[in-house]
């Protein structure tokens, strides 16, 4: 009497939550299909230059203003066009249903979330890097630090806001209500951040809740650059701030990534 065995099957191996090849390929499709739409790479990418170029010669008459405020704003800017450009390329990707095909392959959620920050990651480096050396060399932005930390917190801000946007997205059903978001997310920031008064000048409730957003730290940041010839405990723990939102936020997007619109 002959038996046969039976080989349970295989169970597949499990996902990592963070896998570099799967990374990178996400980021390279980001990247290509971005290179097909020149309108958002020249929103990402020159929208901040020409803010600072007009900002510059609004204060034609008192470059002294534009010294003080074009550090903070050189910050602010980059974090407001990634917030945007980011929040809306996500959203249509979810309404065309790339996502939910993407999701369908062995491609896990911190996955999809890494490679798109990586890609517009990379947009966000070419334009601090521009938007810093015409601040600095074209238009005569005159700091007291060093310029590489200039652009190293340009940088976190832009990073900020393409965090800020992926996670936003996943909130909106249509691009329309990703562009309302930008009040809802970005303006209170922009008041409270110290950018038109000091913070310790506002309301004790209006400046304790200052102390909870991350832009409060971008402009406090510059205003170390603008001020300070070597790097400062304050400017380290400024960067340190922004760095630990971006990197939260991620996260929190990741957590609230969905397949598709309703």
């Amino acid at each position: 009497m002959s038996t046969t065995t039976t080989t349970p099957p295989i169970a597949p191996a499990p996902i990592s939550p963070l896998n570099a090849s799967r990374t990178l390929a996400t980021a390279a499709r980001v990247l290509r299909q971005l290179r097909h739409d020149p309108r958002s790479i020249a929103l990402m990418i020159l929208v901040p230059c020409v803010m600072l170029f007009l900002l510059r010669y609004v204060f034609d008459g008192s470059p002294q203003t534009f010294d003080n405020i074009g550090a903070s704003l050189l910050g602010i800017f980059p974090l407001i066009t990634m917030f945007l450009v980011t929040s809306i390329a996500t959203l249509r990707e979810r309404t065309s249903g790339t996502l939910e095909r993407l999701l369908a392959m062995p491609l896990g959620k911190g996955d999809l979330i890494a490679g798109y920050a990586l890609a517009f990651g990379t947009l966000a480096i070419i334009q601090s890097t521009l938007a810093t050396a015409l601040a600095l060399w074209g238009l005569g932005l005159d700091v007291t630090g060093s310029p590489w930390l200039l652009l190293l917190v340009a940088l976190l801000d832009a990073l900020l806001g393409t965090a800020l946007g992926l996670f936003v997205s996943a909130f909106a059903s249509s691009e329309f209500q990703a562009v309302q978001f930008m009040p809802a997310v970005i303006f209170p920031q922009l008041l409270l951040c110290g950018l038109f008064t000091p913070r310790d000048n506002m309301h004790p409730v209006l400046e304790a809740i200052s102390d909870v957003l991350p832009m409060s730290y971008a402009v406090d940041g510059m205003n170390e650059v603008l001020k300070h010839t070597d790097m400062t405990a304050t400017f380290v723990r400024d960067i340190l701030i922004v760095a630990g939102c971006a990197l939260l936020v991620l996260a929190l997007g990741a957590a609230t990534l969905r397949r598709r619109t309703q």
